[in-house]
């Protein structure tokens, strides 16, 4: 489980998984254009969003 600190950190949505990602310590100067996830998320870039499973179904 997750301490006090760590359930306040921001979030936000990763445009090609659509999975929620968190604010790391290394992108504490480039948050505002950090967009991806992941690197394996950079290089697909935006060819191909996954739709947003929110589980309705």
């Amino acid at each position: 489980m997750p301490n006090k600190a760590q359930q306040n950190l921001p979030t936000k949505r990763c445009p090609v998984c659509r999975r929620l990602f968190t604010w790391r310590k290394k992108w504490q100067r480039d948050w505002a254009r950090v967009k991806y996830c992941s690197k394996a998320c950079a290089k697909r870039g935006s060819c191909d969003p996954q739709p947003l499973d929110d589980g309705h179904r």
